[in-house]
């Protein structure tokens, strides 16, 4: 009993002291960056997306000596605690036609990014240029053409360290792995596990290699506007049914190392990974009312009824609000709604448009990797979160139970009592007549993508909806430059190891050069002494002879005489 109290006692203080540890962290990136201290490195990543690009600065102190630990990589902020970020418009991929103008069309972020990162660390400075979405779609000597220009002309004013390797258009694939391991890195999920942390078996593509246990991470979803994003580890080695089945399997699943050292594979990670085009929640909207326009109007040519043509013969919609009047104009025609606020048939309505196929396909026909839902954790973001929270206001925590219960109290509440809502203030504040509209279907939309399409049990209770992860919003760019300087801790290590046994090696040198040369000057000495002896040696006999000569030369002049 005694030793149960003890090690609960343990416990709570290691949980005390990570939490404590990770408050100071979040305090600490809150700061305005030091940019005084010599010690701190920094790096630059440039977001070049289909719409506009954005520059991201992030610093490090230096490594902590574990090469099994990632540079601390955060986010850099300015004097006034803000983020050091900075966008412009349009898109780089406008310059399609112009691609010698791509470097003058990212100075202004680059300057801003020289400005901010101190003048004497420049050259020591990685500068990464991403382009995503916008340039995938251009050819790929249009894509050659804009980045060759930038590899060019962009060292020419900028003094960073930057080469032709550090200019790419990266796929869908390398863009959610980079989300991933951003989010996962902010929750230190590639920490060394502790007792009482969650972890999973881990087996790697290597051969005789027994399973490991490490932390588990969190897979992650994201629903935009126009498409829908999964990533998550697999753990287990998959097998597969049939070699289309394996090839399918390659071209969504990433294997890689995020450790310093490519020989070690405690740090390798199988992640599956994949986008799913017009599977948003607008777009799947606008797929959901093509269709409605489609039948209805092949359904008025055999009927007299002209349901949906008119005002007042209007559609009946399921995935509308109750009472909400609403429109839909494709080529010049108009098709007539009304808001029947049914939210079990508006499930029925969208489940169609996932594309479900048997067996391991997710939505679209994709083939899913198995997921171990009774050992792992997710985080919904973007579409997942506004769901739930914007005007639901059950954000956080997925129960499928309670989001269904109020999605269908949402759902058959009148359209002018939702108004009335809206200008009451009482739903989050970045609702809009928008959400109001809408959010029957995509609350649907979204309950039918995590049961029907990616299988989620209905009792899954791992699923998080969340817009911040510790109060800040987490960018692929994050993970993009983990990515890029995992190598640099060995590289600081070998350097450091290098350095002491290079001074360890040399102070016995020194030491016994110093003597030796000591040694060499007292017989430089005592020779130059020994050479003025005997030179004293020879003068003096020297005056004697003369002295007896003069005396002999004296006594022969007496004689004469």
């Amino acid at each position: 009993m005694g030793q149960r109290v003890w090690y609960e006692n343990v416990l709570s203080m290691k949980n005390k002291d990570k939490k404590i540890k990770m408050y100071l962290s979040i305090a600490e990136s809150m700061e305005a960056t030091d940019v005084l201290n010599p010690a701190l490195n920094y790096g630059i990543v440039v977001d070049c997306g289909s719409s506009g690009s954005r520059v991201f600065v992030y610093y490090w102190p230096p490594h902590n000596g574990n090469p099994h630990t990632l540079l601390d990589i955060r986010q850099m902020k300015d004097h006034d605690h803000k983020p050091v970020v900075k966008k412009i418009k349009p898109g780089i991929s406008t310059l399609a036609k112009t691609p010698t103008k791509a470097s003058d069309y990212l100075h202004p972020l680059l300057s801003f990014a020289a400005a901010h990162v101190p003048k004497n660390k420049h050259k020591e400075t990685p500068l990464y240029i991403l382009c995503t979405a916008g340039m995938r779609l251009l050819p790929e000597s249009q894509q050659a053409a804009i980045l060759e220009d930038l590899v060019t002309d962009v060292p020419l004013e900028f003094d960073f360290l930057f080469s032709s390797s550090h200019a790419e258009v990266i796929s869908g694939k390398q863009e959610g792995v980079y989300a991933w391991i951003g989010i996962n890195f902010v929750l230190g999920r590639f920490d060394h596990a502790d007792e009482e942390d969650a972890t999973v078996e881990v087996t790697t593509g290597s051969q005789n290699q027994r399973p490991i246990s490490r932390r588990r991470t969190v897979g992650i979803m994201d629903m935009g506007g126009a498409s829908l994003q999964i990533a998550y580890e697999v753990p287990s080695a998959i097998t597969f049914n049939s070699p289309q089945e394996e090839e399918a399997g390659k071209s969504v699943l990433a294997e890689f190392n995020l450790g310093c050292d490519v020989e070690h594979t405690q740090h390798v990670y199988r992640v599956y990974v994949t986008t799913f085009l017009g599977f948003g929640g607008n777009m799947a909207r606008q797929r959901y009312e093509d269709q409605l326009v489609n039948k209805t109007l092949s359904k008025n040519r055999f009927l007299t009824t002209q349901t949906g043509l008119s005002e007042d013969k209007p559609y009946l919609d399921p995935c509308l609000p109750l009472g909400l009047s609403d429109t839909v104009v494709r080529d010049n025609r108009t098709l007539y709604l009304r808001g029947q606020g049914d939210w079990a048939r508006c499930q029925e309505a969208v489940q169609p448009f996932l594309g479900l196929h048997n067996g391991t396909m997710s939505p679209g026909g994709v083939y899913q990797a198995p997921i171990n839902f009774s050992n792992s954790e997710f985080y919904g973001f973007s579409e997942f979160y506004y769901c739930m929270e914007d005007v639901l206001r059950i954000g956080g925590q997925y129960n499928s139970e309670k989001y269904s219960r109020a999605a269908t109290d949402y759902c058959s509440t009148k359209w002018s009592t939702l108004k009335q809502r809206l200008d009451n203030q009482l739903f989050a504040q970045q609702a809009d007549i928008s959400r109001l509209k809408y959010q029957c279907f995509k609350s649907a939309w979204m309950y039918e993508v995590l049961h029907s399409g990616f299988r989620f049990p209905t009792d899954y209770p791992s699923l998080r909806t969340a817009q911040l992860v510790y109060d800040k919003e987490v960018q692929w760019t994050l993970g993009a430059i983990l990515f890029k300087t995992r190598f640099l801790p060995l590289r600081d290590l070998q350097q450091e190891t290098l350095r002491q046994s290079h001074s360890s090696w040399l102070r016995p040198s020194f030491v016994y050069n110093h003597h030796l040369f000591s040694l060499c000057i007292l017989v430089v000495v005592l020779a130059i002494l020994l050479y003025i002896l005997r030179l004293r040696r020879i003068h003096q006999r020297e005056l004697r002879q003369a002295e007896a000569l003069d005396l002999l030369g004296f006594r022969i002049g007496i004689w004469v005489c």
